[in-house]
């Protein structure tokens, strides 16, 4: 079973509040983390572009270097002359002798036949091959110079080529090729690195490594996973996150044999990213609790009228109509305590003009009831001595009358000393009496006016039935219940009364044949001042059932029988 949980207005404005505050920041934590990694990760791709300009302005120089010291080369005359005696070991020495002069260690330098077939290897690492196809794809480009980069027998290399001329009777003649360059190692790799801010570099050809600064596994996973043309990339390595920016290395034809990749790690704005999510969490906790005790606090100032208003509704519920409450202000709620105190002062007056109509109703409707229920035994005490005084009675017939006389006299007392005791809440002592002689009483006295209406008064209660009891007030209950019933059958009926012991207790049941209680009357049937013109008239039925609960038992009435006729009373008494 669902239990449902009732919260206060304060806890529940509270909550209200701290939950959008909840959402609101933690929007505003997503959208500014969000933000800033994307602001890290521009910066991040900033950087590698400015190392990729770096990169470019250094490589750019050393080619540089390149065209001009071989324009210088294939420009001088003893060069040339040499290039002319087509003398294998006459142009190695002179190359030899001019290239010591303006070379560098890392430069390598190869003097070819316009063919591509190396004559002369000078400085810097050997190139593996007889035969350069470098120089065959510089051709087309003769007689200016081609750089690019090439691959020689699985290894790459950036290349200068200069046509060297000499002039015949015919024009220009091509003697030989100058090639001039530096080899992709990882010594390069690691001078861009440490010329370029510290980004890492892996040179590509046919995506394989052939230089890093990277160790070997990391550079082969990010060979593997590397998209050429897809511009900044982020590849997740098992222990690193790294960013990559690609661009193509290019040979002199302009076919694109390789790529180089500029690579940083996202080790940094990992720690910035964390340093911003634990700030933000502080945040948003700080702002959760002073969020939560702002809105406590205001929310009690707001809800103070209101609780004001809950405690005087609970004291005029308690009927303490001279309740008002403080107005305040003239907002909503100044307004609402102003209608409040002027409803308890409608209320009070209302409940004073009550009291005082139900007085006066109250006097007027008791007046009728002592009336209605003095009217039979003074009727029997008129009559009685009525025929008195007209004389020519016998003895029997005067005792008879003043027998009748007595007993009126005694219902009259006993009425209005039951009215005092009610109204005074006195009981008196019970006496041990046998019920069939009370009941017998109460017939008795209405036996005469049953008589004059035709109606029977049958009684079955077994004599041995005692019970402890006020033999008055008792008598006066069953003398209403019988009263009430000739009444209700003015063309004469029957009236059965019956007792029977049921454990602990006497169950009594008055019958007639009478047309029954009014289904408008019976709910409010033992309320005092229920009147109907029939059954349940007065204070008697009231009254009646006051005095079985003094005695510990009850009074009710059943639903009637299967034909609707007919009243059903029922008393339990304790024996």
């Amino acid at each position: 079973m669902n239990r449902r949980i009732n919260l206060s207005l304060l806890w529940k404005i509270s909550l209200s509040t701290s939950i959008a505050i909840t959402v609101l920041l933690l929007v505003a934590g997503y959208f500014v983390q969000d933000q800033t990694r994307n602001a890290l990760s521009q910066n991040l791709e900033t950087e590698l572009r400015g190392s990729f300009r770096a990169y470019e302005s250094l490589w750019q120089a050393r080619a540089d270097m390149l065209r001009s010291v071989s324009r210088v080369l294939s420009s001088m005359s003893d060069v040339r002359a040499a290039f002319q005696t087509n003398d294998r070991a006459t142009i190695q020495d002179t190359a030899a002798e001019i290239w010591s002069k303006v070379s560098q260690s890392s430069a390598l330098f190869l003097v070819t036949s316009p063919q591509g077939e190396v004559i002369a290897s000078l400085g810097g690492p050997q190139v593996p091959g007889r035969s350069l196809d470098v120089v065959r794809d510089a051709l087309p480009h003769f007689p200016a110079q081609s750089e690019g980069f090439a691959l020689q027998h699985s290894e790459l290399f950036e290349m200068v080529v200069t046509p060297v001329y000499v002039q015949t009777s015919s024009g220009p003649g091509l003697l030989n090729v100058l090639v001039a360059g530096f080899p992709v190692d990882q010594e390069v790799a690691r001078d861009l690195k440490s010329r370029t801010g510290g980004s890492d570099f892996v040179f590509l050809e046919a995506g394989s490594p052939v230089a890093s600064t990277l160790t070997a596994s990391e550079t082969t996973s990010i060979a593997r996973q590397y998209r050429r043309g897809a511009g900044l990339q982020r590849l997740d390595l098992p222990d690193r996150e790294f960013a990559v920016l690609g661009s193509p290395l290019r040979e002199i034809s302009g076919t694109q044999t390789g790529d180089l990749l500029i690579v940083h790690n996202f080790d940094a704005v990992r720690r910035d990213v964390a340093v911003l999510e634990r700030k933000l969490f502080l945040t948003w906790a700080a702002a959760i609790l002073a969020g939560i005790g702002i809105s406590m606090f205001l929310a009690r100032r707001v809800l103070q009228p209101i609780r004001e208003l809950d405690h005087a509704a609970a004291l005029i519920a308690e009927q303490k109509y001279g309740t008002r409450v403080p107005e305040g202000g003239n907002d909503e709620l100044g307004r609402l305590a102003r209608t409040f105190n002027a409803m308890c002062q409608s209320i009070q007056d209302a409940r004073q003009e009550l009291i005082r109509q139900e007085r006066i109703s109250t006097i007027g409707r008791l007046s009728s009831s002592i009336v209605h229920d003095l009217r039979n035994p003074l009727a029997a005490i008129y009559g009685g001595a009525e025929m008195m005084m007209d004389g020519n009675l016998s003895q029997t017939q005067l005792q008879r009358l003043a027998g009748n006389i007595y007993r009126s006299s005694r219902v009259i007392q006993s009425m209005l000393q039951e009215l005092v005791d009610v109204s005074r809440g006195r009981i008196q002592a019970p006496e041990t009496c046998r019920l069939s002689e009370v009941i017998g009483a109460a017939v008795e006295t209405q036996s005469a006016m049953a008589v004059q209406q035709g109606v029977e008064i049958r009684t079955a209660v077994d004599p041995l039935i005692e019970l402890p009891v006020e033999p008055g007030r008792m008598e006066r209950v069953f003398l209403n219940l019988i009263n009430n019933a000739i009444e209700a059958m003015p063309e004469g009926g029957l009236i059965d009364i019956s007792a029977e012991r049921n454990g602990h207790s006497v169950l009594v049941r008055v019958d007639d044949t009478g047309p029954g209680i009014p289904t408008a009357v019976r709910e409010r049937l033992f309320q005092p001042f229920v009147t109907s013109g029939r059954n349940g008239l007065g204070l008697g039925l009231a009254l009646s059932r006051q005095t079985v609960l003094d005695h510990g038992g009850d009074l009710w009435v059943e639903d009637p029988n299967l034909n609707g006729t007919g009243a059903r009373f029922r008393l339990r008494l304790p024996c």
